[in-house]
C-alpha cells in the first residue's frame, strides 16, 4: 500500500496523501511515496498542473510522533528524516509545474508547510492550521523561515511559529495564506476547476513563470532549507523534545 498515491487521467494530475487512519502523519514510508508520487507527477509529460490534496478526514495532522525514537535512535536516522522533509519542498516548489492545494480538516506542522509550498490553495472551510513545533522542541521546515516573514511580516511570521495558535480557513484568507475557501464538499472539484484553468494556460509560460520566480527566491530559499535542517537536527537529537514529545504523548493517553 502507497502512502500517497497518483491520479494522472487528464491534464491535472491529483497526487493524494493516502495514510487517513493516521491523519496522513508525517513518516519514513509517507515521506517516500509522495516524493515519488511528486516527481511522477512533475515528469508525466500530459500533466500541466498538479492537486495536492490528502485522504479522509485531514489534509495531514504533522509529524507522526510515534515515530520520534526510530527516526531520532541516531545521527544517521535524523539526517535521512530531516533531508526527506526538506526533499518534499523541493519537489513542490523546483519542479515545473504548478501545484494546486486542496487543503482541509487539519494542517498541522510539516502539512502547514506544504501549504504554504504549494502555488495556490484552495482551503475547505474546516481547514485548520497551526504550528505546534515550538512547543514540542521541534523546528519548522519546508523554507518557511523564509517564505512566511516574506508574506506576513517578521512579527506577525513570529507569531504563527512561536505561539503555534490555531488559525482557520477564514483567518488564512485574510492572511493571504489560501486563496479560495469552499465547502468540503466542493473543495476538489474547485480545486480541479483551478488546476484545469492552470492547464489551459500556455506550460512553456507558466513554468518558465514559475522557474522565474522560484529562481529569485532559490538562494535565499536554499540557506533556509539547509538552516532549517541543521536546526531541525539539533531539536531531534534534543533531551528536552524527547521529554516534550513523551509529555505529550502520555497527555493524550
Amino acid at each position: 500500500m502507497s502512502y500517497a498515491t497518483l491520479n494522472t487521467d487528464g491534464p491535472v494530475s491529483i497526487v493524494t496523501l493516502n495514510r487517513p487512519e493516521r491523519l496522513n502523519a508525517i513518516g519514513a514510508e509517507l515521506l517516500a511515496d509522495l516524493h515519488t508520487a511528486l516527481v511522477r507527477a512533475q515528469t508525466e509529460p500530459n500533466t500541466r498542473a498538479i492537486v495536492l490534496t490528502g485522504a479522509g478526514r485531514a489534509f495531514c495532522a504533522g509529524d507522526d510522533l510515534k515515530e520520534f525514537g526510530e527516526q531520532s535512535q541516531s545521527p544517521a536516522s535524523i539526517s535521512e528524516t530531516c533531508d526527506n522533509i526538506q526533499r518534499i519542498t523541493r519537489d513542490i516548489m523546483f519542479g515545473p509545474k504548478l501545484v494546486i492545494g486542496a487543503i482541509h480538516g487539519y494542517a498541522v506542522g510539516g502539512g502547514f508547510e506544504w501549504v504554504l509550498n504549494c502555488d495556490m490553495v484552495v482551503a475547505a472551510d474546516n481547514l485548520i492550521c497551526f504550528f505546534p513545533e515550538m512547543a514540542l522542541g521541534h523546528f519548522v521546515t519546508g523554507g518557511v523561515t523564509h517564505l512566511l516573514p516574506q508574506m506576513l511580516g517578521y512579527q506577525r511570521a513570529m507569531e504563527l511559529m512561536v505561539l503555534g495558535e490555531r488559525h482557520d480557513a477564514g483567518a488564512l484568507q485574510r492572511l493571504g495564506i489560501v486563496n479560495r475557501v469552499v465547502t468540503v464538499a466542493d473543495l476538489l472539484p474547485a480545486a480541479l476547476a483551478l488546476g484545469n484553468q492552470v492547464a489551459s494556460r500556455s506550460m512553456l509560460a507558466t513554468s518558465q513563470l514559475k522557474r522565474v520566480i522560484t529562481s529569485q527566491l532559490s538562494p535565499q530559499l536554499a540557506s533556509a532549507l539547509e538552516l532549517e535542517r541543521q536546526a531541525a537536527m539539533a531539536c531531534f537529537a534534543s533531551a528536552d523534545t524527547a521529554q516534550r514529545i513523551q509529555a505529550f504523548a502520555e497527555k493524550r493517553i
